[in-house]
């Protein structure tokens, strides 16, 4: 049996000033948790659900709780290069596995996936 595409789950929502970064996050995590491949992209503000200090961000812990439970599972966070933040030790600090994507790479993504949720 060829394995199933992928669910893609965009995130572009900031997890500094909103709950829907958080919410796609406890969402994709449940697709994972049910053996289904999921496939992770941050963009924009999103990227900042790997910031190290969660206080800043809505709903810090549970975040925090959520990248351990993927790290755990090995799923990478796909995170468009241009919004990355520069290489400052305050970010990914977890070492969270990260594979940089540009938009066409994003597109890519989306075409190759079965189903896609978008924050």
């Amino acid at each position: 049996m060829a394995p199933a595409e992928p669910v893609l789950v965009v995130i572009s929502a900031d997890p500094r000033t909103s709950h829907r970064a958080f919410e796609a996050l406890r969402i994709g995590v449940g697709i994972v948790a049910g053996e289904n491949e999921v496939v992770f992209v941050l963009t924009d503000g999103a990227v900042h659900l790997l910031d190290d200090d969660t206080d800043d961000l809505v709903d810090g812990d549970e975040i925090a709780k959520f990248r351990t439970t993927l790290r755990t599972m090995g799923v990478p966070f796909h995170v468009e290069a241009a919004a990355m933040p520069p290489a400052d030790g305050a970010w990914n600090v977890e070492r969270h596995p990260v594979v940089p994507v540009g938009r066409a790479d994003i597109a890519a993504l989306a075409r190759r996936a079965r189903r896609a949720l978008v924050f």
